[in-house]
């Protein structure tokens, strides 16, 4: 069996790794990160990791040649894996549709339609068979075709903490050039600040590059991981670029602070479009667990630091001030909240298209 995968993300390729571990004598096409001797994507995430409005303008003919040629490289496959990045998934939906209407297409990891472009909504339920939510709230924006699967990283963090515990800080300023250009300096100036151990998590895919190229000479300040849930679990402290990690370092039960920065362009012009008052996913959840509007509460688990907010001075006083306690009893409430993992169900969803061909859209 054939599955046409379109995985873009880094945290989407963490979850695909063990997605693949429930599915056997699967032939994986498309955009993925290779596992295995056999593997041959078309192309690899690394030529899609870009952020900020300009920059994605730049490679706009690169991804009009990408969706051409995965859309073309369907007509091989049995099944579409959709995972994340609706602004390329959504489009390679339609285009796939439109050659092959009887393919069968699951979403997997649905576009935050609860923060903003909530039309993407039903576009989805039109091109795509089914969507498999990660997050609860998200099925009261879907009218039929959305079923909460279980969240993925409870597959992939089995150790969490029932108390404060844990010795160094671990510091994570993201996957993304940009970011790390951006936030890592700031993070050396709080690195120096603080006694023990300081942590650097490197994404495991940059693994064999030479880190001083990206990070600068102040890399040598830090011990290096490429494992980010256990250094998290031995740390006491983190602090964490937004996005994936700081859900990440919630389950496990490691306080944290969420720092970010974009280019004053980029924030200028996401402010306008998307009106969220946190943006790290714990709070949104915790929005959710206290009955706010997920994104648009004001009831915080952990602070954010975000633009000129962000600054050594402010992190430095959160890392001094943070109740601990309360960080790791509300993380066990949100790892309640979200259950169970996902990839067994999702697993199950392929198994059966592939198995059936009724399940197919008519």
């Amino acid at each position: 069996m054939k599955i046409l995968v379109s995985a873009l993300e880094v945290s989407a390729n963490v979850h695909l790794k063990v997605l693949r571990t429930y599915l056997k004598n699967v032939e994986w096409l498309g955009i993925y990160d290779a596992l295995e001797p056999e593997d041959q994507p078309l192309f690899s995430p690394r030529q899609f990791s870009i952020m900020g409005f300009k920059e994605v303008g730049l490679k706009l003919s690169f991804f009009y040649k990408a969706l051409r040629q995965m859309s073309a490289l369907c007509a091989q496959a049995d099944l579409v894996l959709l995972m994340d990045s609706s602004s390329f998934n959504i489009p390679l939906a339609k285009r796939i549709k439109a050659r092959t209407p009887h393919k069968h297409i699951i979403y997997y990891i649905l576009p935050q339609v609860w923060a903003w472009k909530s039309y993407r909504a039903k576009i989805l339920e039109r091109y795509c068979d089914q969507l498999g939510a990660i997050l609860p709230f998200e099925l009261s924006y879907y009218s039929h075709k959305a079923t909460y699967v279980g969240h993925p990283l409870l597959d992939e963090i089995p150790l969490y903490k029932i108390r404060p515990q844990g010795h160094g800080v671990v510091f994570m300023p993201g996957s993304r050039q940009q970011e790390i250009r951006a936030i890592f300096p700031i993070f050396v100036e709080v690195a120096r600040a603080l006694p023990g151990s300081r942590v650097l998590v490197v994404p495991a895919s940059l693994k064999g590059s030479d880190l001083e190229v990206l990070y600068g000479k102040d890399i040598a300040l830090f011990e290096i991981s490429y494992n980010a849930p256990q250094s998290l679990y031995e740390a006491e402290f983190a602090f964490i670029c937004s996005g994936t990690a700081t859900l990440e370092a919630t389950l496990i039960g490691t306080p944290f602070v969420l720092a970010y920065k974009a280019k004053a362009l980029d924030f200028f012009i996401a402010k306008r479009l998307v009106k969220l008052t946190c943006i790290g996913l714990a709070n949104i959840f915790y929005n959710a667990l206290h009955h706010e509007r997920p994104g648009r509460g004001t009831t915080m688990l952990h602070p954010e630091y975000i633009q000129h907010g962000l600054h050594a001075q402010n992190l430095l006083q959160a890392y001094s001030t943070m109740d601990r306690v309360h960080f790791v009893r509300e993380s066990q409430r949100l790892r309640a909240y979200l259950h169970t993992g996902s990839a067994q169900s999702v697993s199950e969803w392929i198994k059966k298209a592939l198995g059936n061909p009724s399940t197919h859209s008519k």
